[in-house]
């Protein structure tokens, strides 16, 4: 072929290629996703047979499509996977060819991933990998020699082994799911890869392939392996996972399989959904997205344990063990004594779960009963609920020493839990656009369950000993699970989710017959569960005040202990980022400063007062420092001072100053947090006003984050600042790295002689842009009339305490204690501040307007 005649063929089949994908994609949704991909097949089929009739390849090659072109799935923006199959090893006479053939196919737009083999070559590869085995094993012949293409079909039918073939397509599943995190309900999935994606369909009509059952869901329902109507809502649900796929690829404009924060938006209202006042578009898509990725994640296990069955039992005789009239165990899974159990002896559907508890060594149901407890899901209707079988049996699952979480995580995969508790299945697959959340409600609520069962079992004693300890000792600890179970379940219904899922757990408590007192505190905890997480993070613990009107509407010490547990798990399950030791300290002080209140043993200020300075004494002894020397600062100091410190704290800033009295220049002082994670750092300096505002800036601009300040003014003109610091990004391998780092630069930054850095600049996340928050700002007046308390909410980002301190300073609004809580992209922020302008009506509405702005997102 002369060069004129191939550019002319590229510009010809370059057009003929670009205005075939236009006219898919602006026809598109017309014939459906199977219009399109076929359509598109066949556009690239004939392309090709032209490129290769053309270029005059030799008459005993084979091109062949593999892959998702292979099986006629091809998008106009995926790869086109080729396989070159040839008589014998390319010769270099031959090579010239085939690199024509190829700089062509990219020439003209195909994005062409190729192969070059013989037929030993492929099964040689395919025998030491399995993704080239499943690649070949789609194969269909395209161009070129029909007979060679023939005797590789017969030579690789011949090579493959079924069994071997199937248990590493599991193995290389699990595998991939691993890798996707089995998020299944991530926030951004992959629609291809992730657990319950269009991979793990493919999966099963591989195995289906490779077993000799055929290639198509049909095939499946002619086998018995499914029913015909089960069949036809596998392929509904294919239908749905391919029109996503490809209005992703059509608004990215590109191979793009995440349906990513970008695109949820535009997607859910390109489908037809529309925004309520409680729910978004975009929530209602991915809801629907993930209730399909559990069906077909479930699908997907029940025929691979189908498949390997059946592969099994063709090698030995099954063995079977009964448990009772209903259950046995055979081949080591739990199986039922006949294929109409379920249907003939309903309650067995819910005992079946509580027999997998009582036996940990099982690892799970057996094939049949799985997909026999898949078809009789529907029985469980309102006189199924109302039974007091199943209700005995719920009951006793939750009361088992094991196996609660992960039979209550079966339950809700198979499409049992939702059914059994509706409330809990509208709650399925539900996202929480609140940018802290990184799980669905269903995930996230067991989640909670999860690590309230960690605090019962022994082995987890370690994590937190505090929390395992209370658990150990609580009186019926199932309530605690109830009340997770119920603590997020009104999540999108509109209305506070905390009172309508009071409601429901009361309703709960009085079907499954639970008394009075463990009603009541199922109830109270669900509609109290933000209390301890709101009071601990927002207010000011050491204000005796805060913990009074906290104990007033804590019941009693047994509601105190489940609030606390309930508490630290919720924080927890929202997600693995959100949890940090100083959170975990807040909660543990509340909760013993709440305990000593209910118990009456809170004493007098006096008396604290005393008692601290005498235990911080007996401290600077140890240190061989004389408590009398330090009476000098200590003098200087409010009793409040004392009141918000613990001795170790008080001794150390006494350490820490004690050269420093009457320095007139910045000193910082840096050690480990006692906490266990973070930095203390202890500023002395002369008062200013820009001193929050120069402190904040540093150590943004170190990539750290403040997550409590505490502020006292001296009464010789100096400020005692103490800050808790963490290292959000561990970019540090131990914090005595920066320590001295610290100590020198952030008293030189202190200087009020050197020039006030502007707030760092930096990117804003993705989850920020598409979900952005409006800032929320409260202020009101503290227990004393000169101190406000000022509540902030906003989207976190890059600088953003710098610019409140900005707005603090030109207001002159100075920090006396803050506690900055950021749940990832959402902070929650709260100052008690003081200032002459916070009296003047018209002046605060202009600080907030100020604020305001500032916390804005551009």
């Amino acid at each position: 072929m002369t060069p004129d005649a191939l550019r002319s063929l590229t510009n010809r089949l370059r057009g003929t290629l670009g205005e075939a994908r236009q006219a898919l994609q602006a026809g598109y949704p017309a014939g459906g996703p199977q219009r399109l991909l076929r359509g598109w097949v066949a556009t690239v089929d004939t392309t090709l047979r032209e490129v290769w009739r053309n270029l005059e390849l030799p008459p005993g090659w084979t091109l062949a499509a593999v892959g998702g072109y292979g099986r006629r799935e091809l998008l106009p923006y995926s790869d086109v996977d080729l396989l070159i199959l040839v008589d014998t090893s390319v010769n270099d006479l031959q090579q010239p060819a085939l690199d024509r053939l190829v700089g062509l196919l990219w020439d003209i737009g195909l994005e062409v991933g190729h192969s070059v083999r013989t037929i030993d070559e492929c099964l040689e590869a395919a025998s030491a990998d399995i993704s080239i085995q499943t690649n070949l094993l789609e194969a269909r012949r395209v161009a070129g020699s029909d007979a060679l293409f023939r005797q590789f079909r017969v030579a690789f039918a011949a090579a493959l082994d079924a069994a071997l073939f199937v248990r590493a397509k599991r193995v290389e599943q699990e595998q991939r799911h691993a890798r996707q995190q089995d998020a299944a309900s991530s926030l951004e999935p992959n629609i291809k890869e992730a657990p319950g994606g269009l991979r793990d369909l493919h999966v099963v009509l591989w195995m289906a392939r490779a077993c000799g059952i055929g290639e198509r869901w049909s095939d499946l329902a002619r086998a018995g392996l499914v029913t015909r109507v089960e069949a036809a809502g596998i392929a509904r649900q294919e239908r749905f996972l391919h029109d996503l796929r490809i209005r992703l690829h059509r608004l990215a404009g590109r191979r793009e399989d995440r349906l990513l924060f970008d695109w949820q938006t535009r997607l859910a209202e390109e489908m037809g959904f529309a925004s309520t006042r409680s729910r978004r578009a975009s929530e209602q898509l991915m809801q629907r997205y993930y209730r399909t990725a559990r069906s077909v994640n479930l699908l997907n296990t029940i025929l691979l344990r189908i498949f390997e069955s059946r592969l099994r039992s063709a090698d030995r005789a099954s063995v079977s063990k009964p448990i009772d009239s209903h259950f046995v165990i055979r081949d080591g899974l739990l199986d039922i004594a006949r294929p109409e159990v379920f249907e003939q002896h309903p309650p067995a559907i819910l005992r079946a779960f509580v027999l997998l508890a009582q036996h940990p060594g099982i690892p799970g149901l057996a094939p049949e009963a799985l997909r026999q407890l898949w078809r009789a899901r529907r029985l469980i209707d309102a006189q199924f609920r109302r039974d007091p079988r199943n209700i005995a049996s719920f009951l006793e699952l939750l009361d088992q020493p094991h196996g609660v979480t992960h039979n209550l995580r079966r339950m809700n995969r198979y499409g049992i839990l939702g059914r059994y508790l509706p409330e809990f299945g509208r709650i399925v697959g539900q996202m929480q656009h609140d940018l802290f959340h990184v799980y669905t409600v269903d995930e996230h609520i067991l989640m909670v369950l999860r690590n309230l069962r960690r605090f019962a079992q022994a082995e987890f004693a370690h994590e937190y000993p505090l929390c395992s300890r209370l658990m150990s000792e609580f009186d019926r600890p199932a309530m605690l699970y109830v009340a997770a179970l119920y603590h997020d379940i009104a999540k999108g219904r509109g209305g506070d989710h905390s009172t309508l899922g009071a409601r429901d757990v009361r309703a709960f408590c009085r079907r499954h017959g639970i008394g009075a007192a463990d009603q009541r505190l199922c109830e109270w905890l669900v509609d109290r569960h933000l209390l301890m997480s709101s009071t601990a993070q927002k207010q000011d613990l050491s204000d005796p005040a805060v913990i009074a009107r906290f104990c007033s509407v804590v019941p009693d010490e047994r509601a105190l202990t489940a609030l606390y547990l309930l508490t630290v798990a919720d924080i927890r399950g929202t997600s693995p980022k959100v949890w940090n030791a100083w959170k975990g300290k807040l909660l543990t002080d509340l909760y013993q400063l709440a305990r000593r209140q209910l118990r009456g043993e809170t004493g007098d200020t006096a008396g604290w007062l005393q008692t601290r300075q005498a235990e911080a004494g007996d401290i600077l002894r140890r240190y061989a420092l004389d408590p009398v020397a330090n009476e000098a600062f200590w003098g200087t100091l409010e009793p409040e001072y004392f009141l918000r410190h613990e001795p170790a704290d008080i001794a150390w800033h006494a350490r820490a100053v004690y050269r420093h009295h009457r320095d007139t220049k910045p000193h910082v002082s840096a050690r480990p947090a006692t906490i266990g994670d973070g930095l203390q750092v202890l500023v002395y300096a002369p008062e200013h006003p820009d001193l929050f505002a120069r402190t904040t800036g540093y150590f943004e601009r170190l990539g750290y984050s403040i997550v409590e300040a505490r502020l006292h003014s001296t009464r010789c003109g100096r400020v005692l600042y103490d800050l808790l610091v963490l290292d959000p990004a561990r970019q540090a391998h131990s914090y005595r790295d920066v320590i001295s780092l610290i100590e020198h630069e952030l008293a030189r930054v202190l200087d009020p002689q050197q020039p006030l850095q502007p707030p760092v600049q930096g990117r804003i996340s993705r989850r920020v842009r598409h979900f952005p928050i409006t800032p929320e700002i409260s202020l009101r007046t503290g227990d004393s009339q000169q101190l406000h308390i000022l509540t902030v909410i906003a989207a976190d980002r890059p600088g953003l305490l710098s610019r409140m301190a900005r707005v603090f300073l030109e207001h002159r609004v100075s920090v006396h204690s803050a506690k900055i809580n950021t749940l990832r992209e959402r902070a929650e922020d709260s100052f008690l501040v003081s200032g002459a302008e916070l009296g003047n009506a018209h002046r605060v509405a202009r600080f907030e307007d100020d604020l305001a702005n500032a916390l804005l997102v551009a």
